[in-house]
């Protein structure tokens, strides 16, 4: 006799995800300032097989990227994704567009800078190139190595040793990540799910989460899921439908509460993806 399992992601934990959606360049990453990310230690929650979280890493300059989310299935399958990218990772200098103008464009301001700063350059990080070897090479030939950290100066700075994944409930659980804190934190697509599972306490409680585990002028991300969406959601599991019926609190809400908690006048940046706002 076996037991009948829930295996319904009841938490947003869909897997398969990213099949819906662009598979790199995230249009939601799109509506927000180029440079936000830049030298930035940033909490993912709810991060999934980690594509968001790999490409911050990766194109946008982070200093450090976290992704935690309660699937541990999903959290292996991100750390796999990571050096799927790093395998498709082109060498220094091999970009072209965009990437060849900055690197022109860097060796123009090196030239006026020999004289005066003759060793600041030899510490400017190495230009990232997405997607340089197509996908066929990994599927023929495996994944590439990733090097050792430690044979490389900043190399921690760098992806892909600059992301990390936890599998953990972040509303409820500490990460040892946390205790240094984050300049930003990108919570896509889970604030319904955190509502029906936590209630209205549960999101409150993750509101205030976040608001201690960011710095000063600390940014906080939200992509918030309309009150319309809860309907189907909640149908997936009996616990989902009776929290739905004691929730008071809206998505309308939202901006009002994290006044309140301490955060600042929220910057609505538009609409992106699947009806999502961030």
């Amino acid at each position: 006799m076996h037991e009948k399992t829930n295996l319904a992601p009841v938490h947003g934990n869909y897997h398969g995800y990213y099949t819906k959606r662009p598979p790199t360049q995230d249009p939601r990453l799109s509506l927000l300032p180029s440079s936000l990310f830049k030298g930035r230690r940033v909490l993912d929650v709810g991060c999934n097989e980690g594509w968001v979280t790999c490409e911050i890493a990766q194109r946008f300059g982070a200093k450090r990227v976290v992704g935690v989310d309660i699937d541990d299935t999903l959290v292996r399958l991100a750390w796999k994704h990571r050096r799927s990218v790093w395998s498709q990772q082109g060498p220094p200098g091999s970009g072209d567009g965009q990437n060849q103008e900055e690197d022109h464009s860097y060796e123009k301001s090196r030239k006026r800078r020999r004289s005066s700063s003759p060793t600041e350059d030899d510490h400017r990080p190495q230009q990232v190139v997405a997607d340089y070897f197509p996908a066929s090479c990994e599927h023929m030939f495996g994944p590439l190595p990733i090097p050792d950290a430690a044979s490389q100066e900043d190399a921690s700075d760098i992806f892909p040793h600059n992301v990390a994944f936890r599998t953990a409930d972040w509303v409820n659980h500490v990460i040892p990540d946390d205790a240094e804190g984050y300049d930003i934190v990108l919570v896509f697509s889970i604030s319904k799910w955190i509502h029906l599972n936590g209630g209205d306490e549960g999101l409150l409680r993750f509101f205030r989460r976040v608001y201690q585990v960011l710095g000063p002028r600390g940014t906080f991300v939200l992509e918030p899921q309309e009150w319309d969406t809860y309907g189907k959601a909640k149908r997936m599991d009996p616990k989902l439908k009776e929290n739905a019926k004691s929730l008071k609190l809206r998505p309308d809400d939202f901006e009002r509460i994290l006044q309140d908690i301490g955060f600042g006048p929220a910057q609505h940046l538009g609409k992106a993806g699947d009806g999502g706002r961030s």
